[in-house]
């Protein structure tokens, strides 16, 4: 009988999802613009990828990077929105415990996977804005896919050791969970069991990867600025910050609310719960979204590839 139940404390058939915390009333309605949301983030990302892939003019070290931006944005907001709408619509509120890890797992993967594809399109503009002759050679396909497996790699292995820090722990108390997602500190704080790894964890290697992210990101933009001051011509300048609005409106977009969202996780205590989860979702929701609207709006190739796609049967 002890062994059961010790068996039980340390792995939970279930947890509950709670979903918006004061709320609740308003599930109902609150779904339908994250529904409508999904939606465009599926379609937007979506055509990004078919046309990148089918498109041989698109195949280039920039979109191959905007295809790895859109793939990670389709795995954080289905990780995500789905079982978000089943607790809005359908009160489909349990969520096994594997099911909680794996959504944990995928939900902060794409996270650094993100900050990663973000860097790599960084280095990309600084080859082409500040050594154009030797971009080429430098980004072979054989580079990009080095790249794409260190992106790939990096992400794995910062976020794996999550899993197991929360599987070893005992939950012999609530498995209410007051969120519409698994995220880590969130199941951590439910075991009856010291957490003091799962917090510095959670907190320090967030912060340090972005902060290391964002200092290259910041440096090769000094870089590329520099070299675009110089330019002989106001066109030629430009026409060089133009191809890096896109970038640089993503990276607000992306690291503006995903540092205050860690920093809210660590010492926004004064903050109400409602509001941390209702950013929390907005988060995991909005920038998939945007992402694919910006790069199509503000990058001619794929703007004329999209007109071409959706409105070239109608001209003829």
């Amino acid at each position: 009988m002890m062994t059961t139940l010790n068996l039980t404390s340390f792995s939970p058939g279930s947890f509950m999802l709670v979903g918006i915390p004061g709320l609740e009333q308003f599930h109902i309605w609150i779904g339908i613009p994250f529904f409508v949301i999904y939606l465009v983030a599926l379609a937007g990302n979506g055509i990004l990828l078919y046309l990148i892939t089918m498109d041989h003019s698109l195949h280039e070290p920039m979109f191959f990077f905007l295809s790895m931006l859109a793939s990670a944005d389709l795995i954080l907001c289905t990780t995500c929105v789905p079982k978000t709408l089943g607790i809005f619509w359908l009160k489909a509120q349990k969520i096994t415990f594997p099911g909680c890890l794996t959504q944990m797992f995928f939900l902060h993967f794409s996270f650094f996977l993100d900050s990663a594809i973000l860097l790599g399109m960084a280095f990309d503009r600084y080859m082409a804005i500040c050594s154009p002759l030797r971009y080429t050679s430098v980004l072979t396909p054989r580079t990009i896919v080095k790249i794409m497996v260190g992106i790939v790699g990096r992400s794995f292995s910062v976020i794996l050791p999550v899993v197991f820090l929360v599987k070893r722990l005992p939950f012999c108390r609530s498995r209410i969970i007051p969120h519409t997602y698994c995220e880590h500190i969130g199941v951590a704080q439910l075991a009856c069991a010291d957490i003091s790894i799962n917090i510095w964890y959670g907190f320090a290697v967030p912060v340090m990867t972005i902060i290391s992210d964002l200092i290259l990101i910041g440096i090769s933009y000094s870089l590329i600025l520099h070299a675009v001051f110089h330019l002989p011509s106001r066109d030629a300048r430009q026409k060089a910050l133009s191809t890096c609005g896109s970038h640089v409106s993503v990276i607000l977009i992306f690291y503006t609310p995903a540092m205050f969202s860690v920093l809210t996780h660590r010492f926004g205590h004064n903050i109400s719960l409602t509001f941390h989860i209702m950013f929390a979702n907005l988060y995991v929701a909005i920038p998939p979204a945007l992402n694919p609207i910006i790069y199509g709006v503000k990058t001619k190739q794929i703007r004329d590839k999209v007109i071409l796609l959706f409105f070239s049967k109608r001209m003829q």
